[in-house]
């Protein structure tokens, strides 16, 4: 077997938010040193303890015996303004999620081009941000056919979403939904990464953290949809203060709610908090829309200042909190474990697997490595793949 480098294990504890005495306590070491000569080199772990390690600090056993610890994901343009208090974990999950998105996106591509399937894509990169956000809006709608009266005439807003997923998906975009490195220990929180885009002429990718309320996939799809325009590879989070962030936002709520539309609110600064999520709250479930975006159109349409906007989303942010809570527990009750992993892998991504393992292009290894799963989970995932239902759940 071979030695591990004891770099690996500093890299491992480190990456994993861990002081020596709290990693020492987690591993079951009595005294801290012990574990700091291990990360020193002048003892070497013996597998059961490997097996501790890889356990608490969240990484596989492979990864201990790497000649040397993994470089930082290359995560394109950093879009993201991050909160002062965020964990040096989460940082770790979303690089390890980055390189295996990149590397499953990598492997698309090269299937594409060697079934000569690679059209480029022209409307990737096709538009600058010196254009109006409502300039974007229109070519989005004329590439992806999406109609705004179709999308609001459905029955939930899951239903809403599949719309909008569907056409982006008939436009040659794969849209995956993934907020975690496959068990909910791994979730990465909506304030570390709320989207991702992939901007790729061949095999575009858009990446919506699934932890964040369901209302608010659409907009991140459509604000991710607008850094495809914009060509720029990068990931997002919650915060818009980047001015790239600031017009993808744009993009996405004139797409969803054009500003004339909000003349029909009756919300300003004046408005008392309880009658103004109120209001809000109707508004938005008339338009399947997300109280977070109303409230940020409010705010960018001028309607509320900035102190209006902080606390009235403030409130919605722990109603929605309130509300997953409430949720939890339910998951027994929930559609079985291949119905939601085709749910969040995709249609298009389920049906060109599964078209170039019939055409033998594709061996069961390599389909796992693009469907995130087992290669023995692969042929069981493709069963009945013409009709993948959408996933309900709480909203």
């Amino acid at each position: 077997m071979p030695e591990v480098n004891p770099k690996i294990l500093r890299w491992a504890r480190e990456t994993a938010g861990l002081t020596l005495q709290e990693a020492a306590k987690a591993l079951d070491i009595t005294r801290p040193e012990r574990l700091e000569a291990l990360e020193a080199g002048a003892e070497h772990p013996s597998r059961p303890l490997l097996l501790r390690m890889a356990r608490e600090y969240r990484r596989s056993l492979l990864t201990f015996y790497l000649a040397n610890p993994p470089k930082r994901g290359d995560r394109g343009q950093d879009f993201r303004t991050l909160p002062s208090d965020r964990s040096i974990e989460h940082d770790s999950d979303l690089d390890a999620l980055v390189r295996d998105l990149k590397g499953r996106q990598s492997v698309v591509r090269s299937v594409l081009e060697e079934e000569d399937e690679a059209t480029p894509l022209r409307f990737i990169g096709s538009r600058r941000m010196s254009e109006t956000a409502v300039a974007v809006v229109r070519d989005i709608q004329r590439v992806l056919g999406i109609d705004v009266a179709v999308y609001r005439a459905k029955k939930s807003y899951e239903d809403a979403f599949a719309y909008v997923r569907e056409r982006a998906e008939a436009a040659g975009i794969f849209v995956l939904l993934i907020g975690n490195l496959g068990t909910h220990h791994t979730a990465i929180p909506v304030e570390m990464f709320r989207g991702f885009a992939i901007a790729d002429r061949i095999a575009p990718f858009v990446v919506i953290n699934d932890q964040d309320a369901r209302p608010a996939w659409t907009f991140t799809l459509l604000h991710e949809i607008a850094h495809l325009f914009l060509g720029a590879t990068g990931i997002s989070g919650s915060r818009a203060e980047k001015e790239i962030e600031r017009f993808c936002n744009d993009v996405a709520g004139e797409f969803l709610l054009p500003v004339r539309e909000l003349d029909a609110l009756d919300v300003d600064d004046r408005t008392r908090e309880a009658v103004a999520i109120e209001r809000i709250t109707e508004f938005a479930k008339e338009r399947l829309l997300s109280r977070a975006m109303v409230t940020y159109k409010l705010f960018r349409g001028g309607k509320i200042g900035r102190e209006t906007w902080r606390k009235l989303d403030g409130a919605f942010n722990q109603l929605w909190l309130a509300d997953r809570e409430r949720h939890k527990g339910r998951a027994e009750d929930g559609p079985s474990y291949y119905v939601v992993r085709r749910h969040r892998v995709g249609k298009a991504l389920l049906k060109l697997v599964s078209r170039m393992m019939d055409a033998g292009n594709l061996t069961p290894v390599k389909a796992a490595r693009v469907l995130g799963v087992k290669p023995r989970s692969v042929y069981p995932l493709l069963v009945d793949i013409a009709f993948v239902p959408e996933v309900r759940g709480g909203i």
